[in-house]
Parts: structure tokens; sequence; C-alpha cells
């Protein structure tokens, strides 16, 4: 493959064209071997980018990392500039932006949050295992981090230090606003698990309302360590099923079931995600899709420090 573990993509090269240099390839791959034995015979040393990325086994620097940007880019003179990976940084360490299944960005509506304020906080938390904070606060498990919905001021909350500040997460906002809005009893869990397909509503999940299953092919159809660790960074329990397989919980009485196959020579890998049917009895076919893609983004971002 052309691109390189740094990320340059080395068929728009011209050294590369005129047969100066060759490719470094994948961390992973057999070229990369080849050329970092061709660095410590020619050079005498390697590029420490594409050794470290030999070493953890890891593709791709930018995508497959958690370490990125580190010390073997910004102490390095190349291939990036500072301003590109403090960019970088800044970014990654932000939410990514939201969007409905038609495109649009999400936002709450005041209206829900105004029937939000109508419910009876503590029915509410006895029903869904949250936990009362104030009469207007409460505070629940999204995968593997406390989160406060603070009603009263109509923003999701997370810790920063010792501090509870508000959190820019507008797809996980809208789902837990319209989840406790409907949520009125006790649905069991782990007897009927479906797939989108099995829904009341399985019409909605078609075309560009589609699951949004291919970046997890990209990132984790090879790597199922990867996704393994994804996957338990986010509390996830394995479950003894597929190739790799693990229940998630956005909230503490909702789980979503994700599924890998690897491929191989004959079979192209393949994921798939299902849920407890009973969650359409409180929200509807596009809350279920912003949820599957909110713990979809999670499972992107992957394992961090």
């Amino acid at each position: 493959m052309p691109t390189a573990a740094c990320g340059i993509n080395c068929d728009v090269c011209k050294l590369n064209l005129l047969g100066t240099c060759s490719s470094c390839g994948p961390g992973k791959s057999l070229q990369a071997e080849k050329k970092l034995a061709a660095q410590q015979r020619l050079l005498g040393d390697t590029c420490s980018i594409l050794a470290c990325a030999n070493m953890n086994r890891i593709d791709y620097c930018m995508r497959d990392c958690n370490q990125f940007p580190c010390d073997n880019f910004s102490a390095g003179l190349y291939p990036y500039s500072r301003g590109f990976l403090n960019m970088q940084k800044r970014r990654l360490q932000e939410r990514p932006p939201a969007y409905a299944p038609d495109g649009s960005r999400v936002n709450v509506a005041p209206t829900h949050w105004e029937d939000l304020r109508q419910k009876d906080i503590n029915a509410v938390c006895n029903l869904t295992l949250f936990t009362p904070v104030t009469p207007g606060q409460a505070m629940f498990r999204f995968l593997n981090e406390d989160v406060i919905i603070d009603i009263e001021n109509c923003c999701l909350k997370r810790k920063s230090g010792e501090q509870w500040v508000a959190s820019q997460d507008p797809l996980l906002e809208l789902v837990t606003v319209l989840y406790l809005i409907n949520v009125d009893d006790i649905y069991p869990m782990g007897r009927d698990i479906v797939g989108v397909k099995d829904l009341k509503e399985a019409h909605f999940f078609q075309g560009p309302h589609a699951l949004r299953t291919d970046p997890l092919l990209k990132r984790y159809g090879d790597d199922l360590e990867g996704f393994r660790q994804a996957a338990e960074f986010l509390a996830g329990k394995s479950r003894d099923m597929a190739d790799a397989a693990y229940q998630l919980s956005p909230y503490p009485r909702v789980n979503l079931y994700f599924f890998l196959w690897q491929g191989d020579e004959e079979f192209s890998p393949q994921v798939s995600v299902l849920l407890d049917r009973p969650i359409e009895r409180v929200l509807a076919a596009d809350a279920i899709w912003a949820l599957i893609n909110r713990v979809t983004t999670a499972l992107l971002e992957g394992a961090r420090k």
C-alpha cells in the first residue's frame, strides 16, 4: 500500500514516482519491515515513526494510535509542521460534530427540556438507574464515564478536575432527554436481542438512515485486538459470539451489542449492531439511530490516555 505509517501518501510523491524513494507502507506490513531493514543497512538507523508503528503493530499513526501526535512527530523535523500537530491535538480533544440522519446539525429543542422538567426526577431515576444529584440534576454512566444531565440549565456536564462543567455532546444530550421523557417502565434486558431490521420502524434504517458501520470496518476490519481494546476501554462486556463481540451500555438499563467478524480471502469483514427490542418502546427510530451512532463514535475514538 502506498500510504506510510506516518500518513504520507507516497503515490503523490515525485520521489516515489522517480524510484528515488520507496513507500514505507503501513506499520504492520512486510513492506515496513523491508523498509526498516534497508534504512538500517544504508543509513545506520531507522525512522523512529515507522519503527514505533511496526513495534506496536499499528498500521497508521493518525488513525490507529491513541498517543498521536507523540514525541516521534513533535520532536522530529518531519513529516508535519508544529501547527499541523497542534491542530490535530486540539481537534482530537474536541467532541465530534453531531448530525441528524438528514445531515442537519443536532440541537435539543427547548420544548424537550420543558417536557423533561414536568417529569418526577426521582421516579425517572428509579426506572433508569440514574442517580439523583439535586432536584434538577441526575447522574448516569455513559459507557465508561459519569455524566450529569442538568435539567435546569439544559445541558450535560462532565467532570473536569474538581468541577462539573457543561459538555458539548448534542447527540448524547438529545437521546438522553428523549429517553428520560419517554421511559415509563422497567424494561427487560438481554431476553429479546434484535437488529434494527427487526424493529417496528425497520423501514427507517435504509438509504441515508442506514447505520454508519463502514468506519468501524475501515478501522477494525483487520484489527480485532484494537476493537477489543476500544470496547473494553468503554467498559464493554465480552460476549461469546462472532470473532469479537461486546455488550456496551450507554445507559445503566440500555445495552447495545457490537459484533465483528474478521474478513478472509473468501469473505469481507462484517459488523453488526443489535439491541434489546424493548428500547423501541422508549425511543423512536431516529433516536435509536442517534444512540448507535454516538456509541460507534466512542468506539472509533478508541482507548484514550
